[in-house]
Parts: C-alpha cells; structure tokens; sequence
C-alpha cells in the first residue's frame, strides 16, 4: 500500500439498525462487512453501545471470527466496554462519548476534563496491544489532552463541518474545514496518527480528503444508506474514488 493511500474504514452499525427494527437476523451486519471488505474497505467499524441498540456482541463475535481487514472497536470508557475489549482485543479501539438518548455520536470526547481517568482507561487496552484512538472534536486542548494520556490516534470529528454544509451556510462549513485543516497539522506534528469521520458524504469527503495528515476516514450511514439505492459495492466504490481523486 502506497504511503499516500487513504485507508477507508466502513462502519457497519445501521445494517443492524435495520436488522433491529424487526428484530430478526436480516440484513446481517457480518454480511455487508465481508462485502465491504470485498469493495476495498481498509478496514471495518462497529461500536457495541450499552444499550445494544443496533451492533450486538454476538455481532462483535463474528466479525472478529470472519474479518481479514482490521477491525475498530467503537466503545465508550466502560468497565464493561474495556472488558469486552480485552477479551478479544480488535486491532483498534476507539473511545467515544456515549448517551443514552442521542441518536448518534454527537461531538467528540471531552479528554482534558477526564485526563486521570482516561489514562487509566486505555492503559491496559494498549499493553493488550490495541491501537488506542480518541474521538475528539477539532479542538487544540483535546488533542494535547489525548497526547498526553497516551493515545496513539485521534479521529477528528467532521460533524459540524458536514451539517453545515447540508444546511447550506457555505462560510460556517468553510470555517469548521479550516479548524479540521489545522487540527490535523497540529495532531501530526504531536506524533499523534490522524484520522477523520461523522457524516461525511459524497459531497464532503474530498476536501477533508485532501488533508496530507489524515491516514483514515471513518464512514458509515451515508454509505449504507446510499446503498438501498445503489447496492453496497457501487457505493463502496464511489466513495474509493472519491478518496483517491482527492488524494492524487
């Protein structure tokens, strides 16, 4: 793999959020992994949340069993996450914040202010040989945080700079890329391996693409969802493209 390649991480979490909405076992998330991976994902996403509402541990089980790409465990800093995690220690665990009654993830990690407890959290996730990311938002104190408690990647969070963009307010959207554009420098010259995910589209993606210091984007619900429309491996292969086309 080139060193300028652009490694695409697919996360699966809403194939069984469609699966949970009968609950019964279609659409099976195991089975748009390994489609995925056929596509060309780089790698694989899957949060287990406490509150199950869509990927399960018995999901977490058989991607572990099934998948040659790396797996990213999404999880919030539980005893219980930490201890799922170490059982099967995936090749990457990455921390996020975690409510009960939001839909999605909304905004990144607050680190600086649970720097003592995070540190304590990851440090057995890394002796186990876990690569550690932060969720975070583009934010020069959380990414100092995350150095400091010993995080080898951050995933910087594009939500804001893609809502903004969807809602048409050009300058808002111009200004969150320009923070995630600094951000990534700042995290690179840190050491700190940088990569990028929430919402990012077709019609986002290319600029936050572009960025020389981000290794990885995260994506997930746009590409599912493109995919009733297109099927998963056109859509896997569009957004490759797109990731390329940026990249070159």
């Amino acid at each position: 793999m080139s060193d300028n390649r652009l490694r695409l991480g697919v996360n699966i979490d809403h194939v069984a959020t469609v699966r949970n909405a009968r609950g019964g076992a279609y659409p099976d998330p195991l089975r748009a992994a390994r489609i995925a991976e056929e596509a060309g994902a780089d790698g694989i996403t899957a949060h287990l949340r406490e509150d199950r509402r869509h990927i399960s541990d018995a999901d977490i089980d058989g991607l572990m069993d099934i998948l040659s790409v790396p797996l990213n465990f999404e999880m919030a800093a539980t005893d219980e996450m930490q201890k799922i995690a170490l059982r099967h220690k995936p090749h990457a665990v990455c921390i996020v914040p975690e409510k009960r009654e939001e839909r999605t993830t909304e905004g990144g990690l607050e680190v600086a202010r649970e720097e003592n407890k995070l540190a304590h959290f990851i440090a057995p996730l890394r002796d186990a040989g876990c690569r550690v990311s932060i969720f975070i938002a583009a934010d020069q104190r959380q990414i100092d945080a995350a150095h400091r408690i010993g995080a080898e990647v951050i995933e910087l969070h594009t939500g804001a700079y893609c809502d903004f963009h969807a809602e048409g307010k050009p300058d808002e959207s111009a200004r969150e890329l320009e923070a995630l554009r600094e951000m990534s420098a700042y995290a690179h010259s840190l050491g700190l391996e940088v990569h990028a995910g929430h919402g990012l589209t077709y019609d986002t993606v290319q600029p936050v693409a572009a960025f020389p210091e981000v290794r990885e984007l995260n994506i997930g619900h746009f590409l599912i969802g493109e995919a009733i429309f297109r099927g998963l491996t056109p859509a896997v292969h569009e957004m490759r493209r797109l990731m390329d086309e940026a990249r070159a």
